[in-house]
């Protein structure tokens, strides 16, 4: 059995992951989220810091949808999985890999790195959200 890897899905998702992201840590959590992470807010970035970090931030998103798609697709193995709604199917997808993946490490961050759990919390929502928003995308576009 093959997996099947939809890619138009896939860069939809980057697409829509990348807005997501501008949304999350600028319009609604980003006064919030540079003060908690020690920002100056009146120090504006240089135009090519901020290219680089779009850049590199669109790497990031197509290395995630593309690994999540694969991740998605080889759970089709799964017994009893193929009976589940695509709705239930992004909603576990996205859950599982989000407790096992993402908050394991914003726990440790928080920690050792002795960040506040105001961070933790859009940090990690940020994640929840978007592994949510690309699963469905993956899950529904088949």
């Amino acid at each position: 059995m093959e997996l099947l890897i939809n890619v138009p899905a896939i860069l939809v998702a980057v697409v829509i992951n990348f807005i997501l992201g501008f949304v999350w840590f600028t319009l609604l959590f980003g006064q919030l989220w540079g003060r908690e992470m020690g920002y100056d807010p009146t120090i504006k970035l240089e135009t090519g810091v901020m290219v680089k970090g779009m850049l590199f931030m669109l790497i990031g998103n197509l290395l995630f949808a593309w690994v999540f798609a694969h991740n998605i697709a080889a759970w089709t193995f799964v017994p009893g999985v193929k009976d589940m709604s695509p709705a239930a199917n992004a909603i576990s997808a996205a859950v599982f890999t989000w407790i096992g993946f993402y908050v394991p490490g914003h726990l440790g961050s928080t920690v050792w790195e002795k960040k506040s759990w105001t961070l933790f919390a859009i940090n990690a929502g940020y994640n929840l959200v978007s592994l949510l928003v690309v699963a469905f995308i993956l899950c529904y576009w088949k």
